[in-house]
């Protein structure tokens, strides 16, 4: 925590002078609130966001601001939300007026009114987002607390400043956002704002794809993010949200032989990854990895337990998981999708002799994301055994190993063949067929088998080869 007695020491940022000053001359009172002066009292970096209530027009705010600003600094009005921004140096300040709120049952966007600072830290979701330090000249940096938020900080707990089922039912992102920053500050959910995120989880059906998926992100960023999918399952959110990963959580056992239960190992996985990437594409990509296995969970005899062909089912699921909650069908799909559908590999072959020819193939097939599939896969080792995992981590250090010589080698990295399908109907005088389809792809797959170097002249000589035993002719003309 941050030094309790002497919060005008927040106030070292040279926007709130400005602030200050630019409020007096318009006779309003000015307060930096929320995740600033949170951020602050934690002693963490604030996150070059902060957010100014005015007891007045937040708007008529922001202009004057930046009337006294050398440069005068672009301002985003948003007039619909009584809003406005603007950047100064490399912070974006938001400005908004002190307002109260009412909510409708079938929408999370209020009835607004202006209001006084108390009615707008009353609106606020916890009492540590409610903290306010003043920034009017008689009692500049004195702090706001109506709600006892420096205790909850101290304490680590996360409470809502009213009636938590009343907060949640108004706003179900609320219960989100309790629950990431639970994950993201190592806090406590309170007990009655735990059950009140439980009573009201049905009520997460009126928030937007891009919401929930906003706040799963950050989730995903912390350093353990099964804290907050834990958080989520327990409190009944994540049924709704991600059945997928909620169908993992059972484990079934016939003629005494069960399997693991792949939604805790999914967590495990997740929190494996962070260790080594913050690419939150990647560890959505672990949190997936294994979604296909409820579905084709089988038991067969002499065999027990397996799930066959759930790497490619799970990549036929995350596009459904991506286009149900609105999240971007782009290349941030097909690169999760590629990494659940090739998730086994690398782990396979650190199970069997190396070849060369199945390193190549891959290499070629993960391209430019083969090292994020070897940071997935290695993620993956969960065993508890030390002996399996010493093991296990020994053998797959092997395969990365083979796969940087392969590539030296090889340069089999997103490769094309060295004889080009156009070059070939040139020199068989064939326009676009099967034939010219068949001698390109047969050349690409004799250089991922070995048969020949990914080389000119030893493709070309293969193709005569296998050109004369299809019949083909070469133009002489």
């Amino acid at each position: 925590m941050a030094n309790l007695n002497n919060y005008t020491a927040a106030l070292s940022h040279p926007i709130f002078k400005l602030v200050s000053q630019a409020a007096q001359e318009l006779g309003i009172e000015s307060y930096v609130i929320g995740g600033f002066v949170r951020d602050y009292l934690l002693a963490r970096d604030f996150k070059k966001d902060i957010d100014i209530v005015a007891v007045g027009s937040g708007i008529d705010l922001a202009l004057k601001v930046a009337e006294l600003i050398p440069y005068h600094p672009k301002v985003q009005v948003f007039k619909n939300y009584g809003t406005a921004m603007l950047r100064f140096e490399d912070t974006d300040i938001e400005f908004v007026g002190a307002r109260k709120e009412s909510y409708l049952f079938e929408s999370r966007n209020p009835v607004v009114e202006n209001g006084s600072l108390v009615d707008d830290q009353n609106r606020r979701d916890f009492t540590i987002n409610a903290l306010a330090i003043s920034l009017h000249p008689a009692t500049y940096g004195e702090l706001l607390d109506p709600f006892n938020g420096v205790k909850d900080l101290e304490q680590k707990r996360i409470k809502t400043p009213l009636d938590p089922d009343i907060t949640y039912s108004d706003d179900p992102l609320r219960m989100l956002r309790a629950i990431r920053f639970a994950t993201q500050l190592g806090f406590d959910i309170e007990a009655d704002s735990f059950a009140a995120i439980s009573q009201n989880k049905d009520r997460i059906g009126i928030i937007s794809g891009e919401r929930i998926v906003e706040e799963l992100h950050k989730i995903l960023a912390t350093d353990q993010p099964s804290t907050g999918f834990l958080l989520l399952y327990k409190t009944g959110l994540l049924d709704l949200i991600l059945p997928e990963l909620t169908a993992l959580n059972q484990v079934e056992e016939i003629e005494g032989q069960t399997h693991k239960n792949n939604f805790y190992h999914t967590l495990e996985v997740v929190d494996n990854i962070c260790k080594n990437t913050d690419d939150v594409w990647l560890r959505w990509a672990a949190l997936f990895h294994d979604i296909g296995k409820a579905p084709t969970k089988r038991f067969v005899k002499k065999q027990g337990w397996t799930f066959h062909g759930h790497e490619f089912l799970g990549g036929k699921m995350v596009k459904k998981i991506f286009e149900r909650l609105h999240m971007p069908l782009n290349n941030k799909l097909k690169f999760v999708q590629k990494m659940v559908v090739m998730s086994s590999r690398p782990i396979v072959l650190s199970q069997d002799e190396v070849t060369d020819s199945a390193v190549r193939r891959l290499v070629f097939d993960a391209g430019e994301d083969v090292d994020a599939l070897m940071t997935l896969c290695a993620a993956d080792i969960t065993t508890k055994n030390p002996n399996k995992f010493k093991k296990y981590h020994h053998n797959f250090d092997l395969v990365k190993q083979k796969i940087i010589e392969v590539e030296a080698r090889d340069h089999v990295r997103n490769f094309q063949p060295p004889i080009s399908g156009e070059e070939i109907m040139r020199i068989y005088n064939l326009g676009p067929c099967r034939e010219i389809g068949q001698l390109k792809e047969s050349i690409k797959q004799a250089i991922l088998d070995g048969e020949i170097a990914n080389d000119y002249n030893e493709a070309y000589a293969y193709m005569l080869n296998k050109a004369e035993k299809m019949k083909l002719k070469i133009n002489v003309c």
